[in-house]
Formats: structure tokens, sequence, C-alpha cells
């Protein structure tokens, strides 16, 4: 049995997505080969690659279905040509049932697809500033988390809003993985309030090295997204970050350091099963005896 490299280089895409697809593919393989050409082993664009359109009503019209979709087949001959782990952080594409799904792809170096997933959480949210959203209106939400197997370990496939809820993440931690994905389009208020906190706080609590490739810019259909694609260590730090503009960023990872950091502070193995109880309400109209 061949023993996993103790590092490999990983590169993040930011992108700015358009309303039409074929020009976001283009963009996103123009810098697919340039995360290649600086040694990326490990390859993630972010969430919605293929299209950003904020008006459900031109949305079926301009998706297909997975098996259809040319840029599926143009990424896998992407991956295969330049060897890589291609991993395009989500595709919106036509799901099984006939409506939208935001769908995140792996690729082998092979070019062959070896695990795909389909968001779970939808952002469904009403912001301060006015910004109101309904995922949920356009797209079906996925029931299964993925955990996929690269070379160097388990990668738990995660998109955008899943950020915010813990314990899928540590499921996946708990199911094996070393490396938590989190291809995202963060809106610019929240992605400003929260973006470092949360990825940094889910690499820290699940010990996993989180790679999150963001969407950044004023996008064609008027919305705004963060950017600030990150590569975060397990002991939270910041080992790669980008800006707004679309571009690529590299980090090395070091499983060693996984490990080691693991070892230290072993809270994956501390967990321990509890019970909760709530105390009754107190009365109303008396002090307590």
């Amino acid at each position: 049995m061949s023993v996993a490299p103790e590092k490999f280089r990983v590169g993040l895409v930011q992108m700015c997505s358009g309303r039409t697809v074929a020009p976001n593919v283009d963009a996103a393989c123009a810098l697919i080969r340039q995360a290649a050409g600086e040694g990326a082993q490990y390859i993630q664009t972010p969430e919605m690659t293929n299209i950003l359109e904020i008006d459900r009503t031109r949305l079926p019209d301009a998706l297909r279905p997975e098996a259809d979709d040319p840029a599926i087949h143009h990424f896998g001959e992407l991956a295969r040509e330049l060897g890589v782990w291609l991993h395009i952080g989500s595709l919106a594409l036509l799901g099984e049932a006939g409506k939208p799904v935001n769908r995140s792809i792996l690729f082998s170096p092979a070019g062959e697809i070896v695990a795909r997933y389909d968001k779970i959480h939808m952002f469904d949210v009403d912001l301060a500033n006015g910004e109101s959203y309904r995922e949920s209106a356009s797209y079906e939400p996925g029931k299964t988390a993925v955990l996929a197997q690269l070379p160097w370990g388990g990668l738990g496939m995660t998109i955008c809003y899943d950020l915010r809820f813990p314990h899928l993440h540590r499921t996946l931690a708990h199911g094996g993985a070393q490396f938590l994905a989190v291809p995202a389009a963060f809106t610019r208020p929240t992605g400003a309030a929260h973006w470092h906190t949360l990825l940094r706080a889910r690499a820290i609590e699940c010990q996993c090295y989180v790679f999150a490739a963001a969407q950044g810019g004023k996008h064609e259909d008027g919305r705004e997204t963060f950017g600030h694609s990150l590569i975060i260590s397990p002991w939270g730090e910041i080992l790669g970050e980008g800006d707004v503009e679309p571009g690529v960023i590299v980090a090395d990872i070091d499983l060693l350091r996984l490990e080691q950091i693991r070892q230290q502070v072993p809270s994956l193995r501390n967990d321990r099963p509890f019970d909760l109880v709530k105390s009754p309400p107190p009365r109303q109209g008396g002090a307590a005896t």
C-alpha cells in the first residue's frame, strides 16, 4: 500500500461569475491553468462557477442536466490534461427532478467524477441593508453529506451557507475528514462580518485544513460578493488569502502538522455524548423560596 506524501499544494480560484455560462467557464479554465502552473495538485473553484443569476425566472433556460452539461465535460478534460484533482466548487445544474441544484463536483486526475455534493442548507435570509435571498425558491436542497477521498486524506464537501452549520462539519471530521471544502459566494455584508471568523472556527473546532474559494466583486446580476478566498490551517492560521479581484492563491499543506495539532489538543477524541435537561420556567408573581 502506497503512503500518502507528507505535503501537497492547494490552489484556490477566485472568480466574479456573470449571467452567461460560456465566459464563466473560459475564465475558470484560465485560472485553473494558472493554479496548475504554480504547482497546485488540488484546485478548487468557487460556488456558482458556471453562472451567478439572481433572477430565478431566467435560470432554468440557462441550465442543463449533469449528463448533458458541456462545462462538466470541459472541466473533466482539463483535469485529465493537467493531471490535477479539480474541485468545481459548485455548478448550477438541472437536477434529476427537473429543479435546479447547487452541486459541487470533484474530478480525479483521470478526468473522472469521483464525488458530487448537493448543497444542503439553502440561503434564505433578509439582510439589514435590504438584500433578500430565497435560494430554496430556485434550488432543490441536498440531503446527504459527502466525504470524498483524496490521495492525502478525506475531503468534507460543503458549500457556502453550509458554513453556518457547525454540526455538518463536525460530522465530516468524525467521519474521517482532514480537509474541509467551503467554496462560496458570500455577500459583501455577511462576508465582512463573519467570513474569516466562521472559517477559522470550523478549522479549529474540526482540526482540519479549510479550503474556501470565493466569488468576489460586483456581479452582472447586481449582487456584490466578499471575495477573500482563504486557506486555513487546523490551528486557525491563514496560510493564503485573496482580495476581491479574480485570481489564484496557493499554499502548501503539511499533513504532519495536522497530526501534531490533533495529538496536542485531541478535541475530536474528547467528544462525549450528553443529554440536555431543561429547567422549568420561573414561577410568576413571587420570589423564589
